[in-house]
């Protein structure tokens, strides 16, 4: 078959010197050490605060547990085989490691969109939803989600062991089955992608919706004397009773808390709202635009060259490879950060965590 080289033929032959490997190592591993750590607290926070033991919060707490498996059981073999130029642990090891990356980050990767999906239905079906949204339904999720990790990342190995192994210096995914790599490219990404992107469209549009009709209910709320009817956890003496979004997690960003909030009944009550109500939706836009920039910028380069070498439109050099490969890796780092960061309750998780580890 022809092949068009993307990379110059200098850059694939050039070997590494000492000093380049030992910066590829050093910086390699402080990504892998950073991932364990955030995923671990995640989990562990998770796991000892009785107020994250909620459905929604499972959904982290195993997208946590996928990414801790990609950083212990697939980035430091990845390090040695970068730095070493060539795969020394043999055809089952290989064999064992390429298929826990391609279901871990496959898994990873459809977790996102399950945690969209959930953020979904709890906004546009908040009060059915809410009776629905229990642990058996997150786990039926979860064990959806591996289930199909699984079915995406088994194949090869029906036909990986048919080719001649006397090459045991390598071990990279073979891009000899068209049919597979569109299979596994769309399967574990570019269908999760189109769905992250439509939910997360709807989602805003329908958070947009929400906040312009309850900054205008809230005004009316004001000045009606039923308003008890509606609200009726929040005493309406010169105040009004405002179920927003949780500006705290952007995961949870859409979802329904009350909040009292003091307000003078001036006639400039309906501009403040809308002001409230703007800055809102624009937060609201950030947040939703750091979720899927960070997942597009990790992963999309990755899958792009995955689809293009399996279609023998051209190939890539190794440096480039394992580059997009790290790129890809480093979502499982970027994540718990995304997906706790800004929730005051895992805020107070992790200080409790970092106090008794003080403590001890």
């Amino acid at each position: 078959m022809n092949f068009t080289n993307c990379t110059a033929e200098t850059i694939s032959n050039k070997s590494k010197t000492v000093t380049e490997k030992m910066l590829i190592s050093l910086t390699l591993a402080v990504i892998t050490t950073l991932t364990t750590l955030l995923n671990s607290a995640v989990i562990i926070a998770i796991c000892m605060t009785k107020k994250l033991h909620q459905p929604a919060n499972y959904l982290i707490c195993s997208l946590a547990v996928t990414d801790f498996l990609v950083a212990i059981l697939v980035m430091p073999l990845s390090i040695a085989y970068i730095v070493m130029d060539t795969w020394t642990l043999g055809y089952v090891i290989c064999e064992i490691w390429l298929s826990i990356d391609m279901t871990c980050c496959t898994c990873s990767i459809l977790h996102l969109c399950v945690i969209a999906l959930d953020r979904y239905w709890a906004i546009t079906d908040a009060i059915e939803y809410a009776r629905k949204r229990t642990v058996k339904r997150a786990g039926i999720m979860i064990l959806t989600v591996w289930t199909i990790s699984i079915f995406i990342s088994i194949p090869p190995l029906f036909w990986r062991n048919h080719h001649n192994i006397s090459n045991q210096n390598s071990c990279i995914i073979q891009h000899d089955h068209v049919i597979y790599t569109i299979y596994s490219t769309f399967g574990a990404f570019y269908i999760p992608l189109t769905l992250i992107l439509i939910l997360y469209y709807r989602i805003y549009h329908a958070a947009k919706s929400l906040y312009q009709k309850r900054g205008s209910s809230r005004h009316l709320s004001n000045r009606s004397n039923d308003s008890q009817n509606s609200f009726a956890h929040c005493k309406l003496t010169q105040t009004f009773c405002v179920s927003e979004f949780s500006t705290s997690d952007p995961t949870m960003e859409f979802e329904k808390i009350n909040a009292c909030v003091r307000t003078p009944p001036y006639d400039n009550d309906i501009d403040r709202q809308q002001q409230i109500s703007s800055s809102r939706e624009r937060k609201a836009a950030r947040i939703l635009g750091l979720i899927l920039g960070a997942f597009m910028m990790s992963w999309l380069p990755f899958f792009i060259k995955e689809l293009v070498v399996g279609l023998n439109l051209c190939t890539v050099s190794p440096e480039v490879a394992d580059f997009l490969t790290w790129l890809g890796y480093v979502n499982s780092l970027i994540n718990p950060l995304l997906y706790t960061s800004f929730n005051d309750d895992f805020k107070i998780a992790f200080k409790r965590l970092i106090r008794c580890k003080e403590h001890t």
